[in-house]
């Protein structure tokens, strides 16, 4: 970050000079945009246990100046604020637990915080035919390393990236991270302090994970290269974190062209890297020497929407650990408000359904998931990070633009998570995990 800032200044002068010698040309380059955000999330629990609800509005304010054809900069503040209309910061009397879904509004380690604000880009930018370089903080768009912009402000990076891209044939791209905000955090953070923000479940033992705050690591690592030859596709990407782990994700893909249909297979392996980030054993983040998915998906395009259905399976070598904080998991069998992190040993089977609309000035769009989780025994720490019992999953998403109102952008998510096999006799075993419903009612205004 140091480096950008000192670019950036080295820079100022010549977008004066530009500015003083024509001003009209300065309004031509410069771009300036941004969003208004309304977040109103309620969750309901089973029988006594506590109901959750919180309102939250935020703006984000960015601003981009193209030099040339060749360079440019960019900033965009971001902010969240905690309107008053809320119970967030009360906790459940029977369990003692807090809220797990509407606390992601908010600074989950500080929910008497109602103002974050904060510079989430600053980068300078080259482009060149199909290269790039973008150096600085910013967002980043990969299968685990994302924005997870499900709720106020979306998860940041901050480092440099590389991209080369020939458009339908080939794409490469590295980059190296150095710092992190997390989703709805209030800045960013070294690689070692942001993990542990969220919640830290358990580590193999039983024992509570003990990693925040105790973890060694500096940088992670990204390398990216996707290919295209006729009707397949090959993605491969491999995320290496400093002291922590090595991940190999690949997914190809093959369309027929003839049917409509498209059927993908995905593979992860993960390996620990140095000491998993402590020496000692209690204190680590990874404490498996290794973990390993499978997943196949079968899809169709249909007049004017999608059909698919997928499979995952994590193997019982060891836990698949992927920092929630650093983005959500693009797996096959991903639903929004779950995540397949922190299992081994766990299945999957998940159909969906987008359907998208369009009469006159109105543009609708739905997605239909349905998916069921059989997931390890909750008593077998060593396989379930979070001890989430075997779930039902359903999702209704729904999406409204008009045409006469440009910008406006409401959306409707409806969530009902149902437990399917017995479990002991214990609240903290269901209280925000299954049983429950959810509503996600979000209006976004872009300017």
């Amino acid at each position: 970050m140091r480096i950008t800032v000192l670019v950036l200044i080295a820079l100022f002068p010549f977008s004066l000079f530009a500015q003083d010698n024509n001003n009209q040309e300065e309004v031509k380059k410069g771009d300036f945009s941004g969003q208004w955000r309304n977040y109103y999330l309620h969750t309901f629990n089973e029988g006594d246990l506590q109901n959750w609800y919180g309102l939250a509005t935020g703006l984000k304010l960015s601003y981009k100046y193209n030099f040339n054809d060749n360079w440019q900069v960019g900033g965009a503040l971001y902010s969240s604020i905690n309107t008053g209309l809320s119970n967030v910061e009360v906790l459940d009397l029977t369990t003692g637990r807090g809220s797990r879904y509407v606390s992601g509004l908010f600074n989950s380690q500080d929910l008497s915080q109602k103002v974050i604000a904060f510079p989430g880009e600053l980068y300078l930018q080259y482009k060149q035919d199909n290269h790039q370089i973008k150096i600085g903080r910013q967002g980043f768009k990969s299968p685990f390393l994302n924005g997870q912009d499900g709720r106020m402000i979306p998860t940041l990076f901050e480092g440099a990236f590389y991209k080369y891209e020939e458009k339908d044939k080939v794409k490469f791209q590295l980059g190296a991270i150095n710092r992190i905000a997390p989703r709805s955090y209030d800045g960013f953070e070294n690689i070692g302090e942001s993990i542990g923000i969220y919640p830290v479940g358990r580590d193999v033992n039983g024992q509570a994970s003990q990693y925040r705050g105790n973890t060694e690591s500096d940088y992670i690592g990204v390398l990216n290269f996707e290919y295209n030859l006729n009707n397949l596709n090959v993605v491969v990407w491999d995320y290496y974190a400093d002291n922590l782990f090595n991940m190999v994700y690949v997914k190809p893909s093959y369309t027929f062209s003839d049917s409509n249909f498209q059927f993908s297979a995905e593979w992860l392996l993960q390996n620990r890297v140095g000491n998993g980030g402590n020496e000692t054993y209690e204190y680590r983040y990874v404490q498996d020497e290794l973990a390993q998915l499978f997943g196949i998906q079968l899809s169709r395009t249909v007049k004017n929407g999608k059909l698919s259905l997928s499979y995952n399976y994590i193997t019982d070598q060891g836990r698949y650990l992927f920092p929630r904080e650093w983005g959500r998991e693009f797996l096959f069998s991903f639903q929004k408000r779950e995540r397949s992190e922190g299992f081994g040993d766990n299945q999957a089977v998940v159909f969906n359904y987008l359907h998208h609309y369009t009469r006159d000035v109105h543009d609708f769009k739905s997605a239909i998931s349905v998916g069921h989780h059989w997931t390890p025994d909750v008593t077998m720490a060593e396989l379930s990070k979070y001890a989430l019992p075997n779930y039902m999953h359903i999702n209704l998403d729904l999406f409204y633009e008009n045409d006469n109102l440009k910008g406006f952008k409401p959306e409707i998510l409806l969530t009902s998570k149902i437990l399917t096999k017995d479990i002991p006799e214990n609240p903290a075993l269901v209280i925000n995990k299954v049983n429950l419903f959810m509503i996600n009612a979000i209006i976004n205004y872009n300017f």
